[in-house]
């Protein structure tokens, strides 16, 4: 019997208009929320928002930085991906109350974390709260400058493995796509800096270890969706949506598991990020992580919820490993494939920084030591000038936890807004770096950088939540551009990719990053 009429279809006709229009007017009532807090907003397109699909062809950080640079005169800007509504901070000033001096109202991500059912998803980058800090003060110990230099030989003797790849090819002028081994070497530093392992994929590109590594940043589907957790995490949280897949997690949590079974069944101790983390487990704590953690305390928090964290678990340490494998191997070998590509670009640059890498090792018989490679200032600006270009991370998150009103203005930011710091578009913004386009690394002398805002640039972030592994990543940089520039000479091919087109995962190059490798005398 028809419901409405005596026609099937014509019924069906009329429900699928009324409910089209039902849609319609809750998005139309969902796209008036910035207007109740006097924020500057872009006109939302229905029924995906600002940037809801397009994400599926390019980039997160391209489709934000259209709207970036549509208010050229706006401290934030409201828009919507899909129907949930978000804010940019686009002002300097703005972002150094969201990121430090009122960090207590943005301490959180937002990011959604599942313990139980995706535990790799527990690790201090997306943790909030009193977990994220008793956590942080932790592992903070473990990235000082003392701890990265008993980790320094490990690097500079995975970066010797290097020439057996490149020489073969050196010595013909061949053309070399830097991508995959620079992959390869980074992968192999952290196997053994977090994991205690020989992973060989310099010898062996199809190692387990590395195939592991590589399904995080292919341009699949899969990985396409787990952005939606960095657009829009609340959407992320109610479809339940892994981070991880979860043949990746079993493959970590076994590795960790064993491995720490191993070392302490048979009392093996190693200067790495593995025995750390064991101690960890043990005792709980690491020295002075009571100073680090009276840093931290600006998070508000209940007694109940500061005995959250008291125990250090098997799965905590692989979650935590497991952060250091994605954001050392992705950063540091990100880092100086553009390093290298700008350099082809710029050979003047390129001799320029061999001359003054020799003139510093020179001091030291040649050889490569902590001090000489974060001493060199020309080598500090290249890589801070190529992380300008090519922010690894291009946008931060932060979650409002109350009602916020922004400093001289009318503008209130609500509690649970999820709120965008665009890294690559205010590394792109010509009031903060004339002529962005160009690669120059006096940009990071001294005398220049002091009269730019701190705050515009961010390639680590900034604040209590800035990246805590900084100083490990720029070392597995500079390590590794030290001992390419020092023996080889990269030029431009018919392959290089000019003009560059980043990947719609992650800002990595797209089609790899094919340059011409030639043997020095």
């Amino acid at each position: 019997m028809a419901l409405l009429t005596s026609c099937w279809c014509t019924d069906f006709a009329l429900l699928f208009i009324g409910a089209f229009i039902g849609v319609y007017y809750f998005y139309q009532k969902k796209f008036k929320h910035w207007d109740k807090y006097k924020i500057p907003h872009t006109t939302p397109k229905f029924p995906f928002g600002d940037i809801g699909l397009t994400t599926i062809n390019e980039n997160i950080v391209i489709s934000l930085d259209r709207i970036y640079k549509s208010f050229p005169k706006e401290k934030v800007v409201g828009l919507w991906s899909f129907f949930q509504p978000i804010l940019i901070a686009r002002d300097a000033g703005v972002i150094k109350d969201i990121l430090v001096k009122d960090f207590m109202n943005f301490h959180d991500r937002g990011i959604p974390v599942d313990e139980e059912n995706d535990p790799l998803s527990a690790h201090l980058f997306s943790l909030g709260g009193s977990k994220w800090r008793n956590l942080r003060a932790k592992l903070s110990p473990t990235f000082t400058s003392g701890k990265m230099k008993m980790m320094f030989p490990i690097l500079v003797q995975t970066g010797n493995e290097m020439p057996k790849i490149l020489e073969p090819k050196a010595a013909n002028k061949e053309t070399v796509e830097m991508k995959d081994i620079l992959s390869r070497f980074t992968t192999d530093i952290i196997a053994s800096c977090a994991f205690g392992i020989d992973s060989n994929s310099l010898k062996d590109p199809n190692v387990e270890f590395r195939t592991m590594g590589k399904k995080i940043t292919e341009p699949t589907l899969g990985n396409v969706l787990r952005n939606l957790v960095f657009l829009v995490p609340k959407m992320a949280k109610a479809l339940k949506i892994r981070i991880f897949p979860a043949d990746m997690s079993d493959f970590f949590l076994n590795l960790v598991r064993e491995t720490i079974d191993y070392r302490e069944k048979n009392n093996v101790k190693r200067n790495d990020f593995m025995q750390l983390l064991i101690q960890l487990k043990n005792k709980g704590t690491l020295d002075d992580v009571d100073e680090i953690k009276a840093k931290l305390d600006n998070v508000e928090s209940n007694e109940e919820e500061k005995k959250t964290v008291q125990t250090f678990s098997v799965e905590e340490a692989a979650a935590q490993a497991f952060l250091f494998f994605i954001a050392g191997f992705e950063t540091s070998s990100t880092t100086m494939i553009f390093a290298l590509y700008e350099l082809a670009l710029h050979p003047e640059i390129q001799e320029k920084l061999r001359n003054e890498i020799k003139k510093d090792l020179a001091k030291n018989n040649g050889e490569i030591t902590y001090e000489a490679v974060f001493g060199n200032e020309y080598l500090g600006n290249v890589v801070d000038e190529t992380l300008r270009k090519y922010p690894v991370a291009g946008l931060l998150l932060r979650e409002c936890n109350k009602d916020y009103k922004v400093p001289n203005s009318d503008m209130v930011i609500p509690k649970g807004t999820s709120i965008q710091v665009p890294i690559y578009s205010l590394h792109y913004d010509p009031k903060y770096f004339p002529d962005p386009q160009r690669f120059d690394p006096d940009r990071f002398k001294e005398e220049v950088k002091s009269q730019r805002h701190r705050y515009a640039y961010l390639p680590f972030g900034e604040g209590p939540r800035n990246c805590i592994g900084m100083r490990f990543g720029l070392m597995q940089t500079r390590v590794g551009l030290v001992q390419l520039i020092l023996n080889y000479k990269f030029e431009i091919c018919e392959k290089s990719p000019v003009p560059l087109k980043f990947s719609n995962v992650s800002l990595t190059p797209k089609e790899g990053m094919h340059l011409r490798v030639s043997k020095l005398n």
